[in-house]
């Protein structure tokens, strides 16, 4: 089974502070993150000055202005040169979710070739091309959306050069936190089957196990939002796993991955000693004498099954006996 690639969103959570952000990074890599996702956007070039805040958002801002949160969370081309090389001294893949044009170009003139699409673009058309022509891999977001709209942003990025087998489409729902019952993990299954492509799951729900269920499900990435303490001041941070938490998911996932099997059905090499003892064999139920004809009078079925299995019952019945048996004693051919 190919390992589930598991992303630690760290997003906006570094609020704005590098020395943070490479703390995070830090963090999620000692806690089995395979890659760190950040958020690339020019403030001014995502939202207008009449852009009102997420109610999500209201419970963690002082004040009403999206476009004032946004400005104090930018990260800029020099903060990104050093968050890219500082993953490469750590070990540990960057990743970034850009929200506008100029954000694309940068992350595309720093080498990037495998880009996120966030949930909110998934309708933004001139952006969905801008991706598809500078992108090798791509994973799209699929939060608020509908299978036709899903269907659109794939055919787009395809016709901008962005193969579909190429493509990992993540189920998502846009609330934080989510709560089950808006959860419908069915759904990535349905948009595997509807366009064939990969899937994975991005999750924005309070605990761990919906993420495993997901890996149990078929998703080929996971991708959770990651904090170092969630009663940090950010509008993400309480939607977040801290980094005890992401570990357990992460053992978890590796633990669900491991036990999916190849899907052949045949003994594992654990349980052939047992199968010795649990099976049985076909035994002689009182003694028997040489030439006694076997019928269910002289023979029964009884463990260890090291002698002629008990599926063979019937081949013995009517045959004689070519020996003599004391009680108990395993049959031979």
């Amino acid at each position: 089974m190919t390992s589930t690639k598991i992303i630690a969103e760290i997003g906006v959570n570094h609020n704005g502070d590098l020395a943070l952000a490479m703390k995070m990074i830090e963090a999620a890599k000692d806690a089995g993150a395979d890659i760190v996702k950040f958020q690339t956007f020019i403030a001014r070039e995502v939202a207008s000055s009449g852009t009102e805040l997420a109610d999500y958002q209201k419970r963690t801002q002082h004040n009403n202005s999206h476009l004032a949160m946004l400005q104090k969370l930018e990260l800029d081309q020099d903060s990104h040169v050093k968050l890219l090389q500082f993953c490469e001294q750590v070990g540990v893949e960057f990743l970034s979710s850009p929200f506008d044009f100029p954000s694309i170009e940068l992350l595309s003139s720093l080498g990037l070739t495998t880009f996120k699409v966030p949930s909110g673009e998934l309708t933004n058309i001139p952006y969905l091309r801008k991706v598809g022509q500078v992108s090798s891999h791509t994973l799209l977001s699929t939060g608020m959306a509908t299978l036709g709209e899903i269907e659109t942003a794939l055919e787009v990025l395809e016709e901008s050069g962005n193969p579909r087998s190429e493509i990992i489409v993540l189920h998502c729902t846009s609330s934080y936190p989510t709560e089950m019952q808006d959860v419908n993990l069915r759904a990535m299954q349905t948009i595997k089957d509807a366009f064939q492509v990969s899937v994975g799951y991005s999750d924005h729900t309070r605990g761990i196990e919906i993420p495993i269920a997901a890996v149990a499900m078929g998703a080929q990435v996971i991708e959770k939002h990651f904090t170092l303490d969630r009663s940090m001041e950010g509008p993400d941070h309480a939607a977040s796993l801290e980094p005890t938490e992401f570990s357990a998911m992460v053992r978890a996932i590796r633990s669900v991955e491991s036990a999916m099997g190849s899907g052949i059905k045949r003994p594992s090499p654990s349980e052939l000693p047992l199968k010795k003892i649990a099976r049985k064999s076909v035994v002689a139920r009182r003694p028997i004498g040489i030439g006694e004809v076997f019928s269910a009078d002289n023979l029964a079925v009884k463990r260890p099954g090291t002698g002629i299995p008990s599926s063979h019952w019937d081949d013995l019945m009517g045959r004689q006996s070519t020996r003599e048996y004391l009680e108990d004693e395993l049959i031979q051919w």
